[in-house]
């Protein structure tokens, strides 16, 4: 080993080797701590497995095994480890007879972090039965635990409880619940909840606006993120706020958010970590700046699996296969292990551009990786072969797939059979997909205007009158125009905005202004 300078190597010694010392001395122990202030401040220093089970061993030798409060520092530390010590944190509850809200609430979070998630539900349905009363503390971890499991109704009733125990103006449980709405697709009660909040704070604000972009919602996150940063009564945006609020930016493609977020962050001096990171190349990349989210991407310090598979993901968004490839293989040499979304991103270059040797290459390579293959990638596949006009050989490898194929496989032999204008095969992959995707308009729509193409009117009403008495509803495309920080949406026929009339009438005169013009001429 490479001698160091006497006093730098003193210091390094003495880090490397101080949790060797502390284990040993706690190993020579023969007679327990005073009191459970120390053993308390003991499991606050040490972290390591070993140390926490001599710990634990000297506090039950101690007596003091009945202490709650020492029961609850234990019962976190075993949970911080995850899942697999939450049996340790269990069997430390359990052993303890006399149980105050502290000890209750530290198991309970401890499920709700590291799960099985529905054990948090059971412990609380424990604690009410045996009367033990809860605080503020209690419910957003419970809360936590209801999304995580995805129960809503059982949320809703714990909602219940905290209005019948006089919680419900509490900023700690109100942030909670915006956030379990949220994450269980409910983003209008959400906001219901967030409008009725008095005092709002960071916490709340964040907590809507990842709520929004939880539910994809773009356009209203940014609406938020604007009305935070009018509000004088809170801190400026931290780095939460900004995770939530990037890919809102990349998803509206609004540069202008974009880049006034990349400009706080410099002159805040914020840490560009992988997740700030990721969302600033993104917003580039969405917004047609590809250059600067490549010198965006080389200029990051940390650069982590979802950095590299977003700048993969924006090359094959602008058809640049080659250069989707070359960043895989740099990913792959700098030691990072390629994941499914990785694959999924290169195999779509690939399948954009026809690079079909390229692409079969990588989908043998996926099994070196230890990364299965899931319906999305046979999709890129089905895709890049049908593309290709290869519809006979898609077919064969929709056949022979080792799993039975799913929505997106045949939903990407059906897009091929309209270019390659094969009604025959479409109406057999269309069929399929009625069944699989039976509420997805556009299959229907894309099999009626290959009968339109064809001159096939009858059956391309038949189609669409299959869509209005089903009442399948397609997404409807809008335009969107941002005037004084508010985002302003309009659909073909919208008479929702509530100045319809003063737009439509502006519409009129201009309207007849050129035709005017046109007279003139």
């Amino acid at each position: 080993m490479k001698c160091l300078g006497s006093q730098a190597g003193f210091l390094v010694y003495s880090r490397l080797w101080a949790p060797v010392r502390f284990f040993c001395k706690l190993k020579r122990w023969k007679e327990p701590f005073r009191d459970s202030y120390e053993y308390s401040r003991l499991l606050q220093r040490y972290g390591g497995t070993k140390g926490l089970q001599v710990i634990h061993a000297q506090i039950i030798t101690g007596g003091y095994g009945q202490n709650p409060f020492l029961a609850a520092k234990l019962v976190s530390q075993y949970a911080e480890r995850g899942e697999l010590s939450m049996g340790d944190a269990r069997k430390v509850f359990d052993c303890v007879c006399e149980r105050d809200i502290l000890l209750w609430n530290v198991v309970i979070q401890g499920y709700a972090k590291s799960g099985p998630f529905g054990e948090a539900l059971n412990m609380y349905d424990q604690m009410r039965t045996r009367g033990i009363l809860t605080n503020r503390y209690t419910f957003p971890f419970v809360l936590k635990a209801c999304a995580a499991s995805g129960v809503g109704n059982k949320g809703r009733v714990i909602h219940g409880h905290v209005v019948k125990v006089g919680l419900e103006l509490d900023l700690f449980v109100e942030n909670a619940l915006v956030a379990f709405y949220a994450k269980c697709k409910e983003i209008k009660i959400s906001h219901r909840v967030f409008d009725e909040i008095q005092d709002k704070d960071l916490v709340s604000w964040n907590s809507m606006i990842a709520g929004y972009m939880q539910n994809g919602c773009a356009n209203e996150t940014l609406i938020i993120l604007h009305q935070l940063l009018q509000d004088d009564t809170v801190g400026m945006p931290d780095h939460a706020t900004l995770v939530s609020a990037l890919p809102a930016c990349a998803q509206a493609a609004s540069i202008r958010d974009g880049i006034w977020i990349h400009s706080y962050i410099i002159k805040t001096g914020m840490k560009v970590d992988a997740a700030l990171g990721s969302g600033l190349v993104a917003v580039y990349a969405h917004c047609g700046c590809l250059d600067t989210a490549r010198e965006l991407f080389d200029r990051l310090p940390e650069r982590n699996i979802v950095v590299w598979n977003v700048m993969i993901r924006c090359y094959g968004m602008h058809g640049h296969a080659h250069e989707a490839i070359d960043m895989f293989s740099r990913m792959v040499e700098t030691g990072v292990k390629p994941d499914g979304i990785s694959f999924v991103s290169v195999l779509s270059a690939c399948s954009h551009v026809g690079l079909i040797d390229e692409a079969w290459k990588l989908f043998y390579k996926m099994g070196d990786y230890g990364v299965g293959k899931n319906d999305e990638h046979y999709a890129c596949m089905v895709d890049l072969l049908g593309r290709a006009g290869y519809l006979d050989e898609a077919v064969k490898f929709i056949e022979n797939m080792p799993v039975e194929a799913g929505k997106d496989a045949y939903g990407a032999l059906l897009g091929a059979c309209r270019i390659h204008s094969n009604i025959e095969l479409g109406e057999e992959v269309a069929e399929k997909l009625f069944v699989l995707d039976p509420d997805n308009a556009g299959r229907y729509i894309i099999l009626a205007k290959m009968y339109e193409d064809a001159g096939r009117w009858e059956d391309a009403a038949r189609l669409r009158k299959v869509i209005r008495v089903k009442t399948i509803k397609k997404p409807l495309g809008y335009s969107a125009i941002a005037l004084d920080n508010v985002v302003h949406t309009f659909g073909v026929e919208d008479e929702s905005h509530p100045m319809t009339s003063q737009i439509f009438d502006t519409l009129e005169r201009l309207e007849k202004m050129v035709v005017q013009d046109k007279a003139v001429v």
